[in-house]
């Protein structure tokens, strides 16, 4: 299955937190990057382990580590940069490149500004994060931009998603696993998520 949605009751109780108005800043990235943390221990559930021997305190022990992938993590900036600090507290050896992709007023399209990856990025998993999904073009133009760099294997991470932006995404590549907390009702006029939690961006930063 393609899409993910992670249910899981600390990820449902702290999006509830993120989604009241009166949540503030400090409050708001603490919560952004603890769902991260948790959303991606979902996403790297298929990594794969070889077995080990080591010793212990008490004697010898076959036990499991993992093996053979390397991960890169990817922000779609600004507002993935929140959840950079979720993601590398479980997978610290992780890379990270970025992108930076802002919304046109008027078109609501991609326009990339920056891109900045890691030499090897194209020998690695890519794990893509934004807090929203929302039309989806910005998520198919960063896997867009990592695909042509070699990567074979590309998840997309989000906090909240709707239904527009997951088909968006299904459609333009058909490969790629999203993974979500939560999949909204659908975009208003200015196509943004609703109900949605506002601007992550602004939220994130304090900048609304």
């Amino acid at each position: 299955m393609a899409l993910h949605i992670i249910d899981h009751p600390l990820i449902q109780h702290k999006i509830s937190l993120m989604r009241d108005k009166n949540t503030g800043t400090k409050e708001f990235r603490e919560l952004v990057s603890e769902t991260a943390t948790l959303i991606c221990y979902e996403a790297t559930r298929d990594l794969p382990l070889k077995e080990i021997e080591l010793a212990t305190p008490l004697g010898m022990a076959r036990t499991k580590i993992v093996s053979g992938r390397k991960l890169a993590f990817v922000p779609i900036l600004r507002a993935g940069l929140g959840m950079i600090d979720g993601v590398t507290t479980l997978v610290p050896a992780a890379k990270i490149g970025h992108i930076g992709l802002f919304r046109d007023p008027d078109s609501h399209q991609p326009v990339k500004y920056y891109a900045k990856m890691p030499e090897d990025i194209s020998e690695r998993d890519v794990i893509i994060v934004d807090p929203m999904l929302a039309t989806g073009n910005s998520a198919v133009a960063a896997i867009t931009e990592v695909k042509k760099l070699g990567v074979k294997n590309v998840k997309f991470m989000c906090i909240i998603s709707s239904p527009q932006g997951v088909d968006a995404v299904l459609n333009a590549h058909p490969d790629v696993e999203i993974y979500c907390g939560v999949m909204d009702e659908g975009l208003n006029d200015d196509k943004y998520i609703v109900p949605g939690l506002g601007d992550a961006g602004d939220r994130i930063f304090g900048t609304k």
